[in-house]
């Protein structure tokens, strides 16, 4: 088995080839840039379409007792909607415990 010879580096002279090397210090810490703005402008339709979808139900109930017929439409729809989601709703717990209504009987007719 043959033992090789230790060789040492030389720190110094790397080291020194560092030193010897310029660095442009502006080109390695860059500025940051301001983020770049857009304005945009928004239509007074967008901008009341935006208020009206996100309005509170309060205040829609608010304006649909004052007379605005768009708050009255949609408080309507929303009651028909929450109506269909009981009737639905009834009619799937009916099902469930597997009772069935007299034939001919639709689920609304049975409160």
């Amino acid at each position: 088995m043959a033992i090789s010879p230790v060789t040492q580096t030389n720190d110094t002279a790397v080291a020194s080839n560092a030193a010897v090397t310029p660095v442009n210090k502006e080109a390695v810490q860059s500025k940051p840039q301001p983020a770049a703005t857009d304005t945009v402008q928004i239509s007074s339709a967008a901008q009341a379409a935006l208020q009206e979808a996100t309005e509170t139900n309060i205040k829609t109930a608010k304006e649909a007792r004052s007379g605005d017929l768009q708050a009255q439409r949609l408080q309507a729809r929303e009651a028909a909607t929450a109506e269909e989601a009981k009737e639905s709703s009834a009619a799937r717990a009916q099902e469930a415990q597997g009772t069935q209504g007299v034939q001919g009987t639709s689920v609304g007719n049975l409160r």
